[in-house]
Order: structure tokens, then C-alpha cells, then sequence
């Protein structure tokens, strides 16, 4: 394990899709972050490795595991997906299409590497978020589409299960994008998919646009909601970190009144899932409950405890005894996205979460 982390990374210009995720690759000593349309590579420098282009999809949260990069990638018609396709000039996707990419870190190795032409990225079709987003509900008196408000898939992170945070086995968890529609009361929990992966070398295959496949497990090992009150397109970056046993959960903000619209939440790892009730389609739905982790700020009227704290949504990435990169993402005056990653130390406090 790296111990000499520098205090920061710096991307530079990256084109005008913005920053979503980044993962560190502590053995080679590398690091990775998704701008939508294209994952880069680059040493602990600040160098660029390389990079992968020619998927026109929605590239979100990113995690490593055992040589490979994960990372959410969607394909939709919904103003997310109109407006990539515009940018890029292609046509918008006729089918919904939910995945877990799979990068081999090993095989980028320069710039504009084609995820389409180059074998270096397999995808996993996720199935349950599909029948979600495409799903309608009633909602009150009012018919509204998306179950759950499911806008697709975003926050990934590897972790062990819920409750058994000394197992040495790990699963992988996926987000929900939760569309933030504040005239509905059916958003206000975030919802996390768990998926066991030992099997998965027979789901992968090429992503083609135009040609989506659906190969990948029927359901998820596990469904689970968390109560954090509304938010803005759900989990964008979720981040297991051992030293405190915590899913860290960084969000765009909800804006509804009722609740205290938190940047960032802690979900606690060390309790089991209980049994619990929630309101979908105008009916009562039992389902598998997480906990917050207690500390920080918490809202006596909702009960939900979290921080106000202003980075982590385009990329929080733990690197062990309590330490964090952090991405600060800022667009320049020619428009281009660039994401700086600071070394930050955990403290919990509630005003000040984070210390450089």
C-alpha cells in the first residue's frame, strides 16, 4: 500500500463533459476518473498513461478491484441522455440501457484508446434499474413515470456486506440516480443494489451503440433503501472505507423544505439491514432498510444525520488510515472541465467533516 500520497492531482483540461468519479490503483500507482464520455489514466504525478473515447454513454462513479476499473455507464433518452448525445453530436439512445463497465487497467496504456474498436472494456447489463426507470407508479392522484424515481444508476463502491465489516469477501453496490422531482413523495429514500461479482467473466461483453445488450444477472444479490430525504439525481459517488467501517455517500443536494439537504451521508456498515416500510405506488412496500452512521449534524425533525460539505460528489476516493482524495472540479472560461484531488483526513466533525 502507497504510504507517500501526494497532496494533490490535477488533471488539467479534459474536454466539456465534467468530472463524475476517480479510483486509485495504490499497487501501480495510478489513478483513474471518469469525465462522462471518456475514463483517463495517470501516474501520481499528474502524468497521463492514457485514456478511453468512443462510448457515448453517461460514465459515472468509478472503483478498483483486482486490476480492473468499474465504473456506472448509462444509456437513455431522458434529458441527461438528449443532452449528451447532442454534445456529441450522435443520436440519442432509442433503448435504456444500464451497465457496469469494466475496464482492464492493464491495457490502457496511451491516449484515445476506442472502447468500441480496442478490447479493453467488457459491460454487465443491470436489469433490475432498467425495469425501475422504466416502470410508471401512481403517486397520489397522479400517474408518474420512473419506480422509485429512478433516473438510472450513478454512486459504485466495493465493500463487505452489511453488518460483517471484518468479512474478507466483497460485494459490489450500485446506486440509484434518484430523480429529484419534488412534487413526489416516493424519492426520498436513496436505493443501492448489491451484486456478487464472482461470476461475471461470463456476463461481459462489447458495448456497441445502436446494438445494447442485455447480458448480465436477472436480480441483485440484495435491494436496499436509506432514508436521507430528497436529493438530486440520488448517490453520485459512494466510497466504502474500512477505517471507519462507513459507505460514504456524496450527493447533489434535494430541495425540499422538510428536509436538511445534506452534501454528504454516512451509512453504517457495522449494522445489518433491518425490515422496514416504505410508500411506492401508492401502496405500503416492505424492503431491507440501511442505517446512518450516528455523528455529524442531525435534523431533529426527520431524523436523518449527515454534513454540509461542499466536494465529493464528482469524486471521493478513500486510501486508507482515515484519508480521502477528494475531487474539486471547476470549469474554465473556455469551457473546458478540469478535477483537482486533494488529500483530505476524516475527522466527522460537523461543521468541518474533512480537514486538507
Amino acid at each position: 500500500m502507497m504510504t507517500a500520497w501526494p497532496d494533490s492531482i490535477a488533471t488539467g483540461d479534459r474536454g466539456k463533459f465534467h468530472v463524475q468519479g476517480g479510483a486509485i490503483d495504490s499497487i501501480n500507482e495510478c489513478v483513474y476518473f471518469s469525465f462522462t464520455n471518456s475514463l483517463i489514466k495517470m501516474d501520481l504525478s499528474g502524468k497521463l498513461i492514457g485514456s478511453v473515447v468512443g462510448f457515448s454513454g453517461h460514465l459515472g462513479d468509478l472503483d478498483f478491484k483486482d486490476g480492473k476499473v468499474y465504473g456506472s455507464l448509462e444509456y437513455k433518452s431522458d434529458g441527461i441522455g438528449q443532452g449528451i448525445s447532442k454534445e456529441l453530436g450522435v443520436a440519442v439512445s432509442k433503448q435504456n440501457g444500464f451497465y457496469v463497465a469494466v475496464f482492464d487497467g492493464a491495457k490502457i496504456v496511451r491516449p484515445g484508446m476506442n472502447a468500441e474498436k480496442e478490447d479493453l472494456l467488457k459491460t454487465v447489463y443491470l436489469a433490475e434499474p432498467v425495469i425501475d426507470h422504466e416502470s410508471s407508479v401512481r403517486v397520489g392522484a397522479q400517474i408518474k413515470k420512473h419506480r422509485y424515481a429512478c433516473s438510472g444508476i450513478d454512486g459504485l463502491t466495493f465493500g463487505p456486506a452489511f453488518g460483517h465489516p471484518k468479512s474478507k469477501k466483497d460485494y459490489l453496490y450500485v446506486a440509484y440516480g434518484v430523480y429529484g422531482d419534488t412534487t413526489r413523495n416516493d424519492n426520498d429514500h436513496q436505493v443501492i443494489l448489491q451484486y456478487d461479482i464472482k461470476d461475471w467473466d461470463k456476463y461481459g461483453q462489447q458495448l456497441l451503440l445502436g446494438k445494447l445488450h442485455q447480458s448480465g444477472p436477472k436480480k441483485p444479490k440484495a435491494k436496499y433503501f436509506l432514508k436521507t430525504g430528497n436529493t438530486t439525481y440520488g448517490i453520485q459517488n459512494l466510497a466504502y472505507d474500512s477505517y471507519t467501517g462507513n459507505f460514504f455517500a456524496a450527493v447533489y443536494k434535494g430541495k425540499k423544505s422538510i428536509y436538511p439537504n445534506y452534501d454528504l451521508f454516512a451509512i453504517d456498515g457495522k449494522k445489518k439491514p433491518t425490515k422496514g416500510i416504505i410508500q411506492s405506488d401508492n401502496k405500503e412496500e416492505k424492503v431491507a432498510i440501511l442505517h446512518l452512521a450516528e455523528g455529524g449534524n442531525k435534523d431533529m425533525n426527520s431524523g436523518i444525520s449527515g454534513w454540509h460539505f461542499a466536494w465529493g460528489a464528482t469524486g471521493l476516493c478513500p486510501i486508507g488510515n482515515g484519508w480521502f482524495y477528494i475531487s474539486h472540479n471547476r470549469r474554465t472560461k473556455e469551457g473546458q472541465q478540469q478535477s483537482t484531488i486533494y488529500k483530505y483526513q476524516w475527522s466527522g466533525d460537523a461543521k468541518k467533516p474533512f480537514n486538507l
